[in-house]
């Protein structure tokens, strides 16, 4: 493909762009909805009164590079950082009165909630892999009880939903061992993803050749050293995308916890939709900040993968 043919098709791409997003815009405009755009950002980050209260009686002295002068009955001076003063020179003021506030900015729900969701699926990731890396080593392995553990597992947990497992982590097994709902969440997120990545594992490991493994036992390594040195890099390298995938889905599945009320996400957005009935932009935020959030993942792979091809050179 000719330069001039590859711009022609990246401009039909751009032009199908165009098209898709005229036609939302078409769409949303005959909807019966008022937008509330503007309220979003607010949600997201918001800007704070901290008010002030005098410690004690007394009256002001006056206001000063950004600090108020409080002399107190018995002539103790103090002063205080703030930056909207609500008395002046002379006022009186006695203890508990509001001086002033400051402003300061603070996440707002969403953001909490985002960040709620990005520490779960860390850590259900971390978990997941050493679950998967664990359980896809015993299904290869040639001990029948191993195996036929590690078959168990995986057949168990990607034959039932994962709302099912969550529930049962958080109501059974949470309830028997007294665990916090967060730990259920993340246990349930990991366990579930761990039968999947045993999966990508066991295929990386069987898609290195035998001849490799016959080499490296020739020489005297012993299985931990062959599994270090010569499979797992190589497993690593050729499933890197599928792990992407896998982690992708983790960052998505974990909008599930919401069930069992961890304000993640979701759960904050749909906190949010309850109390203002703007249900579109809500969405579409959370849409964008989980968007985001994949996105983010998926290009730092891309990056690694790259660096690893170059490595191989």
């Amino acid at each position: 493909m000719n330069r001039y043919t590859k711009t022609g098709w990246n401009l039909a791409y751009v032009a199908v762009v165009i098209g898709i997003g005229y036609f939302i815009f078409i769409s949303s405009s005959k909807v019966n909805y008022i937008w509330r755009w503007k309220a979003i950002p607010s949600y997201i980050v918001y800007k704070s009164h901290d008010a002030v209260n005098s410690p004690f009686n007394g009256f002001v002295e006056g206001y000063k590079n950004g600090k108020l002068i409080v002399k107190s009955l018995n002539g103790k001076i103090k002063r205080f950082k703030i930056e909207k003063p609500e008395v002046k020179k002379g006022d009186v003021v006695d203890q508990g009165d509001e001086l002033g506030y400051n402003i300061s900015s603070k996440a707002g729900p969403l953001l909490v909630g985002l960040y709620t969701t990005l520490k779960i699926s860390v850590i259900a990731i971390f978990f997941a892999i050493i679950i998967g890396i664990i359980t896809g080593l015993m299904r290869i392995s040639k001990n029948p009880l191993l195996k036929n553990l590690a078959v168990t597992y995986i057949e168990l947990i990607r034959g039932t939903p994962l709302l099912v497992q969550i529930f049962i982590f958080y109501f059974f097994i949470g309830t028997v061992f007294n665990l916090d709902r967060a730990v259920s969440g993340i246990g349930a997120l990991a366990v579930f993803e761990g039968a999947y990545i045993a999966e990508i594992v066991r295929a990386g490991i069987q898609s290195i050749g035998k001849g490799q493994t016959e080499a490296a036992l020739s020489i005297g390594m012993n299985y931990f050293q062959l599994m270090r040195y010569i499979i797992m890099p190589q497993a690593i390298k050729r499933t890197m995308p599928a792990m992407a995938g896998q982690f992708i889905s983790l960052i998505k599945d974990s909008s599930l916890v919401s069930v069992i009320s961890i304000t993640d996400l979701t759960k904050a957005g749909r906190e949010i939709v309850t109390s203002t009935f703007s249900p579109f932009e809500i969405w579409f935020t959370v849409a964008a900040m989980y968007l985001a959030l994949t996105y983010s993942l998926s290009f730092l792979t891309q990056i690694l993968e790259r660096r690893m091809a170059k490595s191989d050179r």
